[in-house]
């Protein structure tokens, strides 16, 4: 797992097992938040080890940026702890959370220990504010990749952990194109140093401006690909050949996910054009 100190007691992680998924840690001189867990126990328990005793606080809060089981699994990790999310979140890991790691628990013996934690505050709009130490976390709503996405701005920083709204490449299978282009557009203008990506790494102030063009153009560019095959009889073919290059990124991306990541964009369009 990488470990990186962001700003004066904002920390990013990113796990080096499973799609580059990322959680942060905001830690005040009492206590510390966490932003996110990640995918597989081993990982998110070095989190708290870290935080309990690197930097000698307990985790008081967690906040999920949506219910996703790389982001919100890991919950029960920190006994005690507030969960924090949307409303939304609560509802879908109830329904689907719960059931889902049953059904993975069967194929991976390392989620034996793992059971859903579902949140304990939740939001459904506008901002919830948390203070830490003598930092202001603000939580606000960033739907497109799922209904529940949220994102945490760490005002004074400037930085913002994005969840899966921002990505490498956007992803939208669980969500909305039209949503998740208004976040993007929203994050773009929001002045900030640093974005935390739920997934990938952490894009720095002199990227941010061609990070957004890059994936509302992405966006904008499978829009129109998809719309034009969906006319066609022979659609599924058509989308078959529009390739992730020539709608702007590139394969590389998220340790190679990417492609199949674009695979599942087209097909969710689709879908949801016939």
């Amino acid at each position: 797992m990488h470990r990186e100190r962001v700003s004066d007691n904002v920390y990013w992680f990113q796990s080096e097992v499973y799609a580059q998924v990322t959680a942060g840690i905001v830690a005040g001189p009492q206590w510390a938040v966490a932003i996110d867990t990640l995918a597989l126990p081993d990982e998110t328990l070095s989190i708290r080890e870290f935080i309990e005793h690197e930097l000698n606080v307990p985790i008081r809060y967690v906040i999920n940026t949506h219910y996703h089981a790389d982001h919100s699994w890991g919950n029960c990790f920190f006994p005690g702890a507030t969960v924090i999310a949307h409303t939304r979140c609560r509802e879908l890991l109830e329904e689907r959370g719960i059931p889902s790691l049953e059904q993975a628990k069967k194929q991976n013996p390392a989620l034996k220990q793992v059971k859903i934690v579902l949140p304990h505050m939740t939001f459904a709009d506008g901002e919830l504010t948390l203070r830490v130490g003598k930092k202001n976390l603000i939580l606000s709503t960033t739907p497109g990749h799922s209904d529940d996405g949220i994102s945490v701005l760490v005002e004074e920083d400037r930085i913002l952990f994005a969840g899966d709204a921002f990505m490498p490449l956007p992803y939208i299978v669980d969500g909305d194109l039209d949503d998740i282009s208004a976040s993007i557009k929203r994050i773009g203008r929001m002045g900030l140093e640093n974005i935390v990506q739920g997934h990938g790494d952490v894009i720095l102030r002199g990227e941010i401006d061609a990070a957004v063009r890059e994936n509302l153009n992405y966006l904008a560019a499978i829009r129109k690909s998809v719309k034009s095959a969906s006319k066609r009889k022979n659609a599924e073919e058509l989308i078959e050949q529009i390739t992730i290059e020539d709608s702007g990124k590139s394969r590389v991306l998220l340790g190679g996910l990417a492609e199949p990541l674009h695979r599942r964009n087209l097909q969710a369009l689709l879908q949801q054009m016939n």
